[in-house]
């Protein structure tokens, strides 16, 4: 068996400039098409460099083979859900529960305040069912079709879209990722949560004074007529009724009930498929080939927008694109960009590369503020390097669980570390899971909506001036009670 050698700095860093130089070069030249291959193919070329150094430090390619492999495996449960979600999406569309949302929403939500008031249903609504990826599907998505009626911002819109329902995801303890860091950390799940309320809250009503403030001051005088003439074109091909909504409220009622977002959300879509039959006769008949047969052609069409989508032709090109899609295979190349940057995520724990850079970090990182600001710094590296918001989670809270116990520092302030390090900018890169996720669904670029994540941008540097404030950083007291006895991590 071979020796495996341990990694230089030199090795570490061949791979991140391969990566990174790739990536730039895709997004140059490709642009916004940049993860439709492009970007796979940049993260593959980087695995690739990776295994080369792995190895020459001793290390077998059956060894990195399963690494890559595990990986992949970790990604799995997360590809249903693409998949379905989908499937989700395509058949909302054909039983009309988005376009009611979107009918509805131009009825009741006024231009000046809906920024913030998207921002906060999203929030609320990811908070009740614990899943920023389910709210930016359903809700996010009527709301990006409400922006287009008002005349206001798509990009601004999924900014507020993400803010939201990753506030709400941080805070709720249905939310995996809110129950993964406190699982890393040591930490108890709701002092976790209430630790999180001190740098989260306030950084969610800052953003939402933004939201506000963009609202007012946005132009939308000369969009009323538009507005009525999207509700005509809504209601000419939908039936419009408050009954389509019911798929949304069964799928709400099962995230509620703690049941798995993918049985939820795959019961969710056959719901809604059976809507559209039950109450989208007409449009269903002006889909199919009446040869076929009624049964037939309209069981084919809705067979189809499982896999395929949903799409519709009005006469009005934006409202095609609005009221079109969705399907299994518009999520292939999301589940292809999740594999590949789980693969090079994998291979760059395994072959200890990743570890190199945190504990050079410790090296420099001797007070508790320079030690969470180097916390959250990694938790973001590794979004960007592992590509995944759960490595994010993991690797970095392994590696400093032992410094921040070592320090006297409660093992809450790591978990809430790794929340506002980790979970909240996994979505503003567009090769990181949750960003490839959130640009299949939303349709806009990470890069172009993150200016406007303002809740996501804002916790990240208001937990590290916390942490150089001494801001509810809580320590280690010991107990008083027996010579001998550990220490607790009593407030």
């Amino acid at each position: 068996m071979r020796q495996q050698k341990q990694a230089s700095y030199l090795d570490a860093f061949i791979p991140i400039v391969v990566l990174v130089s790739l990536l730039g070069a895709a997004v140059y030249l490709y642009g916004d098409n940049s993860s439709s291959g492009p970007n796979q193919i940049a993260l593959l070329f980087a695995t690739f460099t990776a295994a080369l150094i792995g190895l020459k430090n001793g290390f077998t390619w059956k060894t990195l083979e399963e690494a890559m492999i595990k990986g992949i495996t970790i990604s799995l449960g997360a590809i249903l859900i693409l998949l379905m979600v989908g499937a989700l999406i395509g058949t909302w569309l054909l039983s009309a529960t988005v376009p009611t949302l979107i009918y509805y929403g131009l009825q009741i939500i006024h231009p000046s305040w809906f920024y913030a008031a998207g921002c906060l249903i999203c929030g609320i609504v990811a908070m009740s069912i614990g899943s920023s990826w389910t709210t930016a599907a359903t809700i996010g998505v009527a709301l990006l079709g409400v922006a287009n009626g008002l005349g206001l911002d798509p990009v601004v819109t999924a900014g507020a879209v993400i803010s939201g329902a990753y506030f709400g995801d941080k805070l709720s303890p249905l939310s995996e990722t809110t129950n993964l860091a406190p699982a890393v950390a040591g930490s108890d799940l709701f002092e976790h949560i209430q630790h999180m309320l001190w740098t989260t809250v306030p950084s969610f009503v800052i953003a939402l004074i933004i939201f506000i403030f963009m609202g007012f001051n946005a132009d939308v005088s000369s969009e009323s007529s538009k507005i009525d003439e999207i509700a005509t074109i809504l209601q000419s091909n939908f039936n419009i009724s408050i009954i389509n909504l019911v798929p949304l409220a069964i799928l709400l009622g099962l995230a509620i009930k703690k049941m798995p977002a993918f049985p939820a959300i795959s019961i969710g879509a056959v719901i809604g498929a059976i809507w559209a039959l039950l109450f989208q006769g007409d449009l269903i008949a002006s889909q199919v080939n009446p040869d076929e047969g009624v049964l037939v052609s309209h069981f084919k069409l809705v067979w189809a927008t499982f896999f395929d989508g949903f799409s519709l032709e009005t006469g009005n090109a934006k409202m095609d694109d609005l009221l079109s899609g969705g399907g299994m295979s518009s999520m292939l190349t999301t589940t292809w960009l999740v594999m590949t940057a789980l693969m090079f995520g994998a291979i760059m724990e395994k072959t200890g590369l990743l570890e190199l850079f945190v504990k050079s970090i410790l090296k420099v990182a001797k007070s508790t503020g320079s030690l969470i600001a180097s916390t959250v710094a990694t938790c973001f590296g590794t979004n960007l390097v592992a590509a995944d918001q759960y490595i994010a989670i993991v690797v970095p809270g392994r590696m400093f669980k032992e410094e921040y116990k070592q320090r006297g520092l409660r093992s809450v302030n790591l978990s809430r570390t790794l929340e506002d390090g980790g979970t909240i900018t996994s979505p503003l890169i567009p090769w990181n899971t949750c960003g490839a996720y959130m640009q299949s669904v939303l349709l806009i670029n990470p890069l172009d909506y993150a200016v406007y994540a303002f809740f996501n941008l804002i916790n990240p540097f208001l937990a590290i001036v916390y942490a150089y404030l001494g801001i509810k950083i809580l320590k280690i007291k010991p107990k008083t009670m027996q010579q001998g006895t550990p220490a607790s991590e009593a407030p």
